[in-house]
């Protein structure tokens, strides 16, 4: 089950447990984890701030222009995309054994090797890793489009006008 919060407490009762008290809007029925509950089981919650999903549209109009974008610099949609990761994206930094630098680059989308480092006199290599976008929030997805739609019009592609991409964004949730 999943609710949208807008008001939590935090009570204790007579034996001073404690207690959430959450506050969503519309018709919750909890009588089946009431039954759970019942049976001797337990529950788990996960709570966390809301987000806005990013649209399924601007993944779309992103892999159209990675597509025009290939096609005017004759390669690939992904090598594409893997540049536009490169200049938009989002990456961590991570040190690795040596040894296991080519199965960590499989496990990311792409990776750059930053060099060799010592870290308490072990010898490791620090990797520049970035997430896939299909990993992204609203605000990560909104840049990187903003990106691509830039460098879309550079190439002299049409792309939607600013005020359409604002209105993608707001829809996001974006702001």
């Amino acid at each position: 089950m999943k609710l949208l919060i807008h008001d939590i407490r935090l009570q204790y009762d007579e034996n001073r447990q404690a207690e959430i008290i959450l506050k969503a809007k519309g018709n919750i029925n909890i009588d089946g984890l009431k039954e759970v509950i019942a049976k001797g089981k337990e529950l788990v919650a996960d709570i966390k701030q809301y987000r806005h999903k990013r649209s399924l549209d601007s993944n779309a109009y992103l892999w159209v222009l990675l597509g025009k974008m290939a096609s005017v610099l004759n390669t690939s949609k992904e090598e594409v995309y893997l540049s536009m990761l490169d200049a938009y994206g989002v990456y961590t930094h991570i040190v690795v054994k040596p040894e296991i630098v080519k199965r960590v680059k499989s496990e990311w989308k792409t990776v750059i090797e930053l060099g060799e480092v010592t870290i308490n006199g072990k010898t490791g290599v620090q990797l520049q890793c970035y997430f896939g976008s299909s990993t992204y929030d609203t605000k990560e997805m909104c840049t990187l489009l903003s990106g691509v739609v830039n460098e879309a019009k550079d190439l002299g592609i049409d792309t939607v006008t600013q005020r359409e991409l604002d209105l993608i964004n707001n829809a996001w949730g974006v702001k």
